[in-house]
Parts: structure tokens; C-alpha cells; sequence
């Protein structure tokens, strides 16, 4: 463990109407803190000073909800990848180094104050057609379902999306077809998502088209900086069960 000290670049914004500007502060800390801790710190500084402290979104602290959604140097949840902001460690950083800190930047993810965006966007997706009404009966036999090992693992990794927004901020689009299409694939690799496929993928595309999400161009960013590493191949799937729903029609 080291300490070290560091100038944080942050964005400062009062509210979704307010004009924002960035701040820089020196805050004294370790290599061993995380990120987040570290804005802790800073915020304990700023009310003893009887400062408005920064607003950051953050929850389990674990990498699982998704809720810490920092863009740091130009890379969504920092440089680590595979990563959540909360599991970014300082050790990544030099000693006086100048980190820039914003919220997500998209149209479909409005900045509520700081660094706090409402990622309600996402909600209303899944609600639109993430869910499966089959009545499945009890637990079987693992054994017995027939459902091949390739297809379980490529719809737990689907399912392992905690719909941070990362691929949204990583795109220049401010697309969402990373997440729509991992929600998307979780259900439809497995045969109890088969029943009603064609009327999910029309309404989750339908209403990530009416939220103001931008289109996919392929650049693969969002892939890049996803931290539960997202496959491209996703889309793809995405791509043909739409295809097929609308040739259903």
C-alpha cells in the first residue's frame, strides 16, 4: 500500500435543466482504496467544508448491480476491463495524475444531478418484453431438460448483463443493442423462451427505438468496455429473431 494523491477532474451539474461545468479537486488517498471509496473520501472533505458533496450513483459495491456508472478517462467504469467502477482500484493510477470523471452521455440516459444519470430506459425495455408467461411446472431433473450445455452457458452468460449503460456510453451511437440483445438471448437460447420470441423481440426493439436510443454501426465498443464481457454475438442473434418475427407478420 502506497499513498498517493490525486486531482479529480468532475463533472459538476445541479440538475437535468442546469449547465455544467467540471471541477477539479486533490484528494489524498491509497493504492489500496477503490474508486469509489476515494470519492468518499472526497465528499467527506467537501462537507466538512460545507460544500455540496459530488452525487455518484453506487449500491452493492460488488460488481452485480450495475448502479456505478462513472465514465473515468475516457473509458465507461475506468481503464480495468471485465470491471465495475466499485472494483477499480487506485493502484491503476499515478501519483499526481489528473483523473476526469462524467456521467454516461446519451440523450436516452439524462444526467439527474453530477454524476447520477436515470438509467429508467433500460426498466421500461425489459419491461416491454422481458419476461417468459409459460407456466414451466415444477424444477426438473437437470438431467432431463433438454437443453444442450452450449445453449445453457451461451444464455447464462446473456443473463449475467447487469444493465449498468456502459455499452450505451462506450458507443458513439448511444446504441443499446448490446443490452436489448443480451436480454433478448437469454431468453430465447432456452426453449421456455421460444413461446412467445417473436412478440418479445418486436416490443423490446420497438420501445428501445421510441426511447431514443441511437443504431448500432458495429464498431464493437460496446463489447470493449462491457464489464461482464457481453459477446458481440448477441446481436447477431438479435438481429435474426428480429428478422424472423417481422417475416412472421
Amino acid at each position: 500500500m502506497a499513498n498517493i494523491t490525486v486531482n479529480l477532474k468532475v463533472w459538476r451539474q445541479a440538475g437535468p435543466k442546469a449547465k455544467g461545468e467540471f471541477k477539479t479537486y486533490a484528494v489524498e488517498t491509497d493504492t489500496d482504496t477503490s474508486f469509489l471509496e476515494t470519492l468518499d473520501i472526497l465528499n467527506e472533505s467537501l462537507v466538512e467544508k460545507g460544500e455540496e458533496p459530488i452525487v455518484f450513483d453506487h449500491d452493492c459495491r460488488e460488481g452485480i448491480c450495475g448502479m456505478c456508472s462513472l465514465y473515468i478517462n475516457g473509458h465507461p467504469h475506468g481503464p480495468a476491463t471485465g470491471a465495475t467502477t466499485c472494483q477499480l482500484y487506485m493502484r491503476r493510477f499515478k501519483d499526481g495524475e489528473t483523473i476526469t470523471v462524467e456521467p454516461w452521455r446519451s440523450a436516452a440516459f439524462p444526467v439527474i444531478k453530477d454524476l447520477m444519470v436515470d438509467r429508467n430506459a433500460f426498466d421500461k425495455i425489459q419491461q416491454a418484453g422481458g419476461y417468459v408467461s409459460f407456466n414451466c411446472g415444477g424444477a426438473q431433473d437437470a438431467n432431463a431438460i433438454p437443453i444442450s450445455k452450449v445453449n445453457a452457458d451461451e444464455a447464462m452468460d446473456s443473463a449475467s448483463c447487469i444493465g449498468c449503460g456502459a455499452c450505451v456510453a462506450a458507443c458513439k451511437n448511444g446504441s443499446a443493442m448490446l443490452f436489448v440483445s443480451a436480454k433478448v438471448s437469454q431468453f430465447a437460447l432456452l426453449p421456455q423462451g421460444r413461446v412467445e420470441a417473436a412478440k418479445r423481440v418486436k416490443a423490446m426493439v420497438s420501445k428501445m427505438d421510441e426511447l431514443g436510443f441511437g443504431n448500432c454501426t458495429n464498431t464493437g465498443a460496446c463489447a470493449a468496455e462491457c464489464p461482464k464481457n457481453i459477446s458481440l454475438s448477441n446481436i447477431a442473434r438479435m438481429n435474426r429473431e428480429f428478422l424472423c418475427a417481422k417475416c412472421k407478420d
